[in-house]
């Protein structure tokens, strides 16, 4: 007969958290949330690290460049969804790529003999408003002159007007010699009060553009998630299907990280996909693995090779695969057991691997929870679904505003290749849904509430880091007549007007 587990499958939603001392120590500006991307030895520091304990998810209607550069900057990592042909996925890490905090090097350039209207394409097309101007419209050719918004008034001036007519030219320009630290560059930006400083090398060829922008965006973000070139770090989804072709090209593109996208990671499938990754490139390249809900789903993809693991089968907001096929487990089970598993491998192999907490989010305390619970980090779809920043349009649904959201396994999404069944290439009944989510602005505005939360949650749990939260967090199991105690119950509320 099957095998039947003993413990009961639970939701983050049946656990509440117990006060611990809240020490003098326990303030929220005190409280770190630094956490381990990949796997690392005993003694060691991951190669890789979260500066918050949140990534996006791989999806559609979630994880695009702009949505990634947003969360960069805000330090968690994105994983562009990989359910598009490879050429359209490599080009949106390439776009989060070319955001570089310091020396840039410049993608818009023009020819002295341009027109206005080849500045207008191509602010259009690059989204760029400051463009230098060599000899050869190269990034690295003779600096001519450098155009801005403000050098022309489409309303007065004409179309073909030429680029030299109203560029500002270079005996005009202040400019910076090649070798030139960041912050002396900084410092002649700040007393001649520019925008950009170019910095040329000893022939006067272009070299690098620094802005103005990239040091104010790091003053406001200090949490951003840099390579060691100063870019965003972004991650990038990947199959099982296609990984010996789309693999290089991601990595060729500049993707820091890959993660295979699947409804299932207990798979021989996955094994394969990650052991050809790492017979090719060692452990260079870092790949995450999953999905799996126990603990030896958890030790076949650590054997394999993987450097995170997912934990989550069905618990996602848009996600029916428990309703078609029976399959999954509550999250917090999954993350409890899973975690379980980890410490085990730990203590035997000596080698940490973070795992990662996808699904089952529904209110902000269920982050605390599950970060208490022995996950490392938390993918989330819906939450970043929300924001101005993820790749769907505002939609005004009866009175209200919301963003569409649909899942990986859905029709819509078309995403066979996540299926590890090793059959036919096609869809034969969907495990996810179209739907709405309500629209909530920025991502950074929402996310620095929700941090907020987090912070001050975990200091009424004595913890100001997450390595101690999991150590010494209380948690206690809830009644559902609990449930309705916790929320607002016995008043009538007020309607916002009356305030």
């Amino acid at each position: 007969m099957a095998r039947f587990y003993e413990s009961v499958s639970r939701t983050f939603s049946e656990y509440l958290l117990v006060p611990n001392l809240t020490t003098k120590e326990c303030y929220t500006e005190n409280v770190q949330l630094k956490t381990p991307l990949v796997k690392f030895k005993k003694g060691s520091t991951p190669d890789i690290s979260l500066n918050i304990p949140f990534v996006s998810a791989i999806m559609q209607s979630v994880s695009n460049e702009t949505l990634a550069v947003a969360l960069a900057k805000c330090g968690g990592v994105s994983f562009i969804f990989c359910s598009q042909p490879i050429l359209e996925q490599t080009e949106m890490v390439r776009k989060v790529k070319k955001f570089k905090a310091g020396f840039v090097i410049s993608d818009s350039n023009v020819k002295a003999d341009d027109s206005l209207e080849d500045i207008i394409v191509l602010k259009e097309k690059s989204g760029h408003s400051t463009m230098a101007v060599t000899h050869d419209g190269a990034s690295n050719g003779k600096l001519l002159g450098i155009v801005t918004g403000r050098d022309y008034r489409l309303s007065r001036d004409s179309r073909d007007t030429k680029v030299k007519e109203f560029m500002t030219p270079f005996n005009r320009l202040i400019t910076g010699e090649l070798g030139i630290s960041l912050k002396k560059a900084n410092d002649i930006i700040w007393s001649h009060k520019l925008n950009c400083l170019p910095i040329i090398d000893g022939e006067g060829n272009l070299v690098y553009l620094v802005f103005r922008k990239d040091y104010d965006d790091h003053k406001e973000n200090p949490n951003e998630m840099l390579d060691n070139e100063k870019r965003y770090i972004v991650g990038a989804g990947i199959n099982t299907r296609d990984y010996t072709e789309r693999v290089p090209a991601l990595i060729e593109a500049g993707a820091d990280i890959l993660c295979i996208d699947s409804s299932d990671g207990f798979s021989q499938w996955q094994e394969d996909t990650i052991k050809w990754v790492k017979d090719k490139y060692g452990n260079s390249i870092k790949i995450g693995a999953g999905n799996v809900v126990d603990a030896e789903g958890f030790r076949y993809l650590a054997e394999s090779g993987a450097d995170f693991v997912k934990v989550g089968i069905g618990g996602g907001s848009i996600c029916i695969t428990r309703e078609q096929k029976g399959i999954g487990r509550g999250q917090a089970t999954a993350v409890s057991e899973v975690a379980e598993a980890r410490d085990r491998y730990f203590d035997e192999t000596g080698e940490y691997i973070p795992i990662c907490s996808d699904g089952g989010i529904v209110h902000d305390y269920h982050m605390v929870l599950a970060l208490a619970m022995g996950a490392d980090f938390i993918m989330m779809g819906r939450y970043f679904a929300r924001f101005d920043e993820s790749p769907t349009k505002v939609i005004k649904l009866g009175n209200n505003y919301v963003k569409e959201y649909w899942g990986e396994g859905s029709n819509r999404a078309r995403n066979w290749q996540r299926y590890d069944s090793g059959d036919s290439p096609v869809m034969k009944f969907e495990e996810g849904v179209d739907s709405y989510v309500p629209y909530a602005g920025k991502l950074s505005d929402n996310l620095g509430k929700t941090l907020s939360k987090l912070k001050s949650t975990m200091c009424s749990c004595g913890s100001t880091n997450i390595k101690n939260l999991k150590k010494t967090a209380r948690i206690t199991l809830v009644s559902s007549t609990s449930i309705i105690e916790g929320g607002t119950h016995d008043v009538i509320l007020k309607e916002k007007s009356e305030y």
